[in-house]
C-alpha cells in the first residue's frame, strides 16, 4: 500500500497541489512525545496537524505508523563542490537530510552571492552558508604567508569582506584554528572579526584550536571570543580527540554548563564516530613537520601509525586506503619516514581512529549539543553517508543513550533555532514542508571506512518545502532547494 502509493505521488510530482500525509507517528521535533496523526501539505506549507479527511482530488499517502519527523538539519556541511556537482545530493537527502549549512571550519565559498548563484534552482536540499576566516584570511593574504598575525591593513580587509558576506546572508563567522592558514591568527583577531558577525545577528562557529591536550584552553579562548565580540558560541564538532584526553569530556562538559550558567549562548554539536578526518599536519602540533621526535610522539599520542587511515593523497594515490603503518611496511621505511615524504609532497587526507565511545556518548546526551556530519557529498569518511541515520539505528535504537524524540530535536528543531529558522525544524502549522518518513525500526547506516559512499537504510521519503526528494531508495529529480540567508 505505502509503495504504491508513493509512486502515485512521483508521477503526479508536478501536479500536486495538495497531500495528505494519513496515519503517521508524529515526532514533531521540540522533543515532546510521539503522537498519531494526518498532516495536510499544500505547496510548501503544512497547513493542518490532526486527523484529516482527504478531499477530492488530494493526494493521500498512508505512512502506516512510521515516523514522520523534520526534516534534519546539518549545520557542519562540507557539500560546497559536491552541490554544484551533484544537486541531487543523494547521500545527504537519503539520511533525511533537508537543509545543509556549508562553509565551517574556516573555510567557505567566496563571494558567497555568487556561489549562491550558481546553486539557485538546481538543489534537492536548502542550502545556507557560514563565511570563513581562512577563506578572509586568503583574500587578504594573497601571498599565503600565513604563518603570522596580520597587519592592521589586511585586518581591515578582511573586516570588509566580512562585512559584505554578512550582507549577502552569511550565517556567521567559521574558524578553523587548527589548520595552516588560521593557525597563527590572534584571538584578537578573531574577536575583531566576530564583532562585525554580531553587528548582523551571526554567530562564531569554531573548530577550536586545539581538540586534544589543550582541549580545556580551546575552550576557554573560544568562550573569550564570544564574550568580548558580544555572540553565540558554536563549537564544532566537540570532541577529546586523542588517547591522552580520554575522558576529558567531563572536563569539557562541565566547563560549557558553567559557562551557560552564567548566560553565555553556547552550544556544540557532535559527529557519531570516534575517528576524526583532517589534513595530515594536524598530527604535529608544533608544525615542526620534519622533527622525528615530533612526528613520533604525534602519532604515538593518537595511538599509533595503525590508526592513521590515508583517505587522499594526491601525490601518492597507492597509499589511499592504508594506514601508515601498512605505508612504512610496504615500502620498507618507518611510519615517521612516510609522514615526512607525504608532508613534502603536498600533504594528504587522513582518517585517525583516536577517540572513546564514552567521551561521545557523554557529548551527545547533553542537552546543548546537536547532531552534524562534519561531511558531506564526496566524503571519504563514513559521516558523509551515514550520520544521522547512524544517530537513529544506533545510538538510539540499540544503544538507548537517550529517546527517538530527543534525537530528532538535536536533528532539527534546535539546529533550527540556533541559526533563527523560524519556520523549519518543526512540525507545525505554518511550518515549512521539510519532512522525512522513516521506519524507526529499520533506519541505520550502512557507510564504513572501506564503503563510505554506501547508502542509509529506512529513510522511506524525503521532502524539502513540499516536494519529494527520496523514494523507494532513490532520488525523485525534483530539485525544490532554496538558499537560506541570515534574517
Amino acid at each position: 500500500m505505502f509503495v504504491a502509493l508513493l509512486v502515485l505521488v512521483s508521477h503526479a510530482a508536478a501536479q500536486i497541489q495538495s497531500l495528505v500525509i494519513k496515519n503517521a507517528t508524529i515526532i514533531d521535533g521540540t522533543g515532546k512525545a510521539a503522537f498519531g496523526g494526518d498532516v495536510r501539505i499544500k505547496g510548501d506549507r503544512i497547513v493542518k496537524i490532526g486527523r484529516i479527511k482527504a478531499k477530492t482530488g488530494e493526494i493521500v499517502l498512508d505512512a502506516g505508523g512510521r515516523i514522520l519527523a523534520p526534516g534534519f538539519i546539518d549545520i557542519h556541511n562540507h557539500s560546497e563542490s559536491g552541490l554544484l556537482r551533484e544537486g541531487a545530493a543523494a547521500n545527504q537527502v537519503s539520511q533525511g537530510i533537508t537543509t545543509v549549512i556549508v562553509g565551517p571550519d574556516g573555510g567557505s565559498p567566496f563571494p558567497l552571492l555568487e556561489y549562491f548563484a550558481k546553486l539557485e534552482g538546481k538543489i534537492a536540499p536548502n542550502v545556507g552558508a557560514f563565511i570563513g576566516h581562512a577563506t578572509l584570511r586568503a583574500q587578504a593574504m594573497p601571498s599565503g604567508d600565513y604563518k603570522r598575525k596580520t597587519t592592521a591593513a589586511e585586518l581591515a580587509q578582511m573586516l570588509v569582506l566580512l562585512e559584505q558576506s554578512m550582507k549577502e546572508g552569511a550565517f556567521g563567522l567559521s574558524s578553523g584554528l587548527e589548520y595552516d592558514v588560521g593557525f597563527s591568527a590572534s584571538t584578537e583577531e578573531l574577536i575583531a572579526l566576530s564583532k562585525v558577525a554580531a553587528k548582523y545577528g551571526g554567530i562564531y562557529m569554531t573548530h577550536m584550536r586545539d581538540e586534544e591536550e589543550g582541549l580545556l584552553d580551546a575552550i576557554r579562548e573560544a568562550v573569550r571570543i564570544s564574550k568580548e565580540a558580544k555572540l553565540p558560541l558554536q563549537i564544532s564538532h566537540i570532541k577529546a580527540g586523542n588517547r591522552n584526553v580520554w575522558g576529558k569530556s567531563v572536563d569539557a562538559i562541565a566547563l560549557v554548563e558553567a559557562e551557560r550558567k552564567n548566560g553565555l549562548d553556547i552550544t556544540a554539536d557532535v559527529y557519531p564516530y570516534t575517528a576524526w578526518a583532517s589534513t595530515i599536519t594536524v598530527l604535529v602540533p608544533s608544525r615542526r613537520h620534519e622533527d622525528r621526535a615530533e612526528i613520533e610522539k604525534g602519532l604515538s599520542n593518537v595511538g599509533g601509525a595503525d590508526k592513521v587511515l590515508v583517505t587522499s593523497c594526491a601525490a601518492h594515490r597507492d597509499y589511499e586506503g592504508k594506514t601508515l603503518d601498512e605505508i612504512a611496511k610496504r615500502e620498507n621505511t618507518s611510519p615517521v619516514d612516510v609522514y615526512i615524504k607525504i608532508v613534502k609532497d603536498g600533504g594528504a587526507g587522513v582518517v585517525c581512529n583516536s577517540m572513546n565511545e564514552a567521551d561521545v556518548k557523554n557529548f551527545y546526551q547533553s542537552p546543548w549539543t546537536f547532531v552534524s556530519s562534519d561531511g558531506g557529498i564526496g566524503s571519504r569518511h563514513p559521516r558523509g553517508t551515514g550520520t544521522f541515520t547512524r544517530v537513529i539505528g544506533r545510538f538510539v535504537r540499540e544503544n538507548r543513550w537517550f529517546s527517538l524524540e530527543e534525537a530528532v530535536r538535536k536533528m532539527s528543531s534546535f539546529p533550527a533555532q540556533r541559526l533563527g529558522l523560524k519556520d523549519r525544524g518543526v512540525i507545525k502549522k505554518g511550518g515549512r514542508a521539510d519532512l522525512v518518513l522513516f521506519d524507526k525500526d529499520k533506519t541505520i547506516d550502512r557507510a564504513t571506512f572501506s564503503q563510505p559512499q554506501e547508502l542509509s537504510e529506512g529513510i522511506e521519503a524525503v521532502f524539502v518545502n513540499g516536494r519529494k526528494v527520496w523514494e523507494n531508495g532513490k532520488t525523485t529529480g525534483n530539485l525544490p532547494g532554496e538558499i537560506l540567508r541570515k534574517r
